[in-house]
């Protein structure tokens, strides 16, 4: 047996001239505006960053020297380096500014200096360095770590740990302020015979 299909029963809010009630277009009118602003800035904003084209600021390690490594019978380790740690901006058109800057350097967990800066701005397009001189005072090492060290001399070749953060924020445009966190977490080697610089990438991501 067929069933028969159930007819629709809902109304169109019609007036007592059977036409469209006036809110229906008010609400319809309301809703294409905003669809359409939507639209608009939507467009306005993907213009806005074709045309800036926003790159998130970095911090890397861009040059080092190990100027000085001592040990001795005691288990005593002596270290100085130099450690050129670069703040780039790549924007062309918007400054960044950099703070709450922090790095440790550690040698097989020993902790040797931790490393901090002022807040800084950069221009445009532009990059600036932090030198920094770390001298340690003598570090107890466990004989683990001494038999390392004779490694290291042995191989010519020595390793640094060497993490960090920074905050980062520069304006986009229409987009308005962004901010990030670049951590920094990389390893320093050095020649231990003339204290050179193993050139590695060192350079920061951002959260």
């Amino acid at each position: 047996m067929a069933k028969t299909m159930p007819k629709f029963k809902g109304k169109l809010v019609m007036g007592a001239n059977g036409r469209t009630n006036p809110l229906v277009w008010l609400v319809a009118i309301i809703c294409t505006v905003i669809a359409v602003a939507v639209v608009v800035v939507g467009i306005v904003v993907f213009i806005g960053y074709m045309v800036i084209h926003p790159r998130v600021p970095v911090i890397s390690v861009t040059n080092a020297r190990l100027d000085l490594l001592r040990n001795d019978y005691a288990g005593l380790l002596q270290t100085q380096l130099t450690i050129v740690v670069t703040a780039k901006n790549g924007n062309a058109k918007a400054h960044a500014t950099f703070s709450d800057i922090t790095f440790n350097i550690s040698f097989q967990g020993q902790d040797i200096a931790v490393l901090v800066a002022d807040p800084f701005e950069v221009p445009k397009n532009s990059s600036k360095d932090l030198s920094y001189v770390v001298q340690s005072s003598s570090i107890p090492l466990s004989p683990d770590q001494m038999e390392l060290v004779g490694d290291a001399w042995k191989k010519n070749e020595i390793e640094f740990d060497f993490k960090g953060a920074a905050r980062t924020q520069w304006r986009v445009g229409p987009l308005g302020s962004l901010k990030f966190l670049c951590h920094l977490d990389c390893d320093l080697k050095f020649r231990p015979l003339n204290g050179t610089y193993i050139p590695s990438r060192c350079t920061s991501k951002s959260h």
